[in-house]
């Protein structure tokens, strides 16, 4: 072969190379809004994910498999220990199973996704912080030097912050951001509809992008200044509960703090009159872009038949707005703790959902939801690797009646 035709060969490779490349890039960045639809597109492994709008994702969401989840039944029945045993391990596994659509579960490659806003709302005092902390923290997820971070890096899970409407612009992706913060609520709606619809999406498209890297599982978290204050004003309307029911002090609030965030919560809800038979409505009167950002995640992951963790409060409030909105994504969603925040428990109930951890724990970011990630691989590793009763020519077990 000459030197000319080799050099043509290796320029053609080149132009082909530095075309795949522009295309990439071209379709990561953040795109038009047309229609209210937010159109995005990835490209992994040779393969297009173009981001499901809200509606999209929910025809795609249906009940668990009933046979993988029967068949789990039975393989735990067959293993060589008392029935039942351990308890609500072997319910999240069966859950996996219905999930997964096969009994075969396997969470081996597993990621956070932190949504990261602010809240204007803190104009009004409902914080002992200034939103300037929002961007710190969401920048420390980068370096892995937040809590949820040292937690994960020990759990092997991967940390995804993303930027869905903080006031500032960080190192953290903003391809997937809504605005600069939402709106005073206390003097008119958070948000519009259009955007809460936009963060709702771009929670989808974060469970399509990692759907699509391989991930098994995913955690849920956020990082907002302010964001107590939103989730006890989306949870009371959703739920029809007292605002002094479903508020807490947040990171430490005093008594008089504390009543004066009832009373911002309080007089927005009277004067934005939020639907509660519309949960978009509620996010965008009341709500933030991190809890609209994590009931995508909900919302996709359900859709793509992956299971979400919800973490503490504010995660709760999203998967509860997540359900609101599509009843049958509850299926997909594992509780992990109860949170110290007082109206957490009342939200696991209201769900029907039970949190295997108590731990009084309330730091947010997705903590206690990568705290449940040990648990998952104790019950399958007991599911997958230990010895049935015809293995060992014990007699089985039987149900008592």
């Amino acid at each position: 072969m000459s030197k000319r035709m080799k050099a043509g060969i290796a320029a053609g490779i080149l132009a082909v190379i530095c075309i795949g490349v522009f295309v990439y890039i071209s379709q990561t960045v953040k795109g038009a809004t047309k229609d209210n639809k937010i159109v995005r597109g990835v490209i992994f492994e040779g393969k297009s994910l173009a981001g499901m709008t809200k509606e999209e994702a929910k025809k795609q969401i249906t009940p668990l498999n009933t046979r993988a989840m029967e068949e789990a039944v039975a393989h735990w029945n067959s293993i060589a220990k008392p029935l039942h045993s351990l308890g609500k391990l072997e319910d999240l596994v069966v859950q996996l199973a219905g999930i997964a659509g096969t009994p075969n579960v396997k969470i081996e490659k597993r990621a956070l996704v932190a949504m990261c806003a602010d809240n204007g709302v803190v104009e009004e005092g409902v914080t002992q912080s200034g939103q300037e902390v929002t961007a710190i923290v969401a920048e420390n997820f980068l370096k892995a030097e937040t809590t949820a971070c040292i937690m994960a890096k020990n759990c092997r899970a991967d940390v995804y912050p993303v930027d869905v409407g903080m006031a500032a612009d960080t190192k953290v992706r903003t391809d997937l951001k809504v605005a600069h913060g939402t709106k005073n609520m206390a003097k008119m709606p958070a948000m519009t509809r259009e955007e809460a619809v936009k963060a709702i999406e771009a929670g989808i498209f974060m469970a399509e992008e990692l759907k699509g890297r391989g991930y098994q599982i995913l955690a849920t978290g956020e990082m907002g200044i302010g964001n107590t204050t939103t989730s006890s004003a989306v949870a009371s309307v959703l739920m029809e509960e007292p605002v002094e029911t479903m508020t807490g002090r947040g990171a430490g609030l005093t008594s008089e703090g504390l009543a004066r965030k009832i009373q911002v919560i309080k007089d927005a809800i009277a004067l934005h009159k939020p639907d509660r038979e519309d949960a978009i409505d509620v996010l965008a009167k009341v709500g933030g872009f991190d809890i609209a950002g994590m009931a995508g995640v909900f919302l996709g992951g359900a859709a793509l038949k992956i299971p979400v963790i919800m973490d503490g409060f504010i995660s709760c409030v999203a998967a509860l707005a997540a359900v609101s909105i599509c009843p049958e994504a509850s299926g997909y969603i594992l509780a992990s703790h109860v949170s110290k925040e007082p109206a957490a428990r009342l939200i696991l109930e209201y769900l029907q959902k039970e949190a295997v951890i108590h731990g009084d724990m309330c730091l947010g970011e997705g903590t206690g939801a990568i705290a449940l990630l040990p648990l998952l691989d104790l019950g399958i590793s007991v599911y997958h690797s230990m010895s049935t009763f015809e293995e060992i020519h014990v007699e089985q077990y039987e149900e008592l009646k």
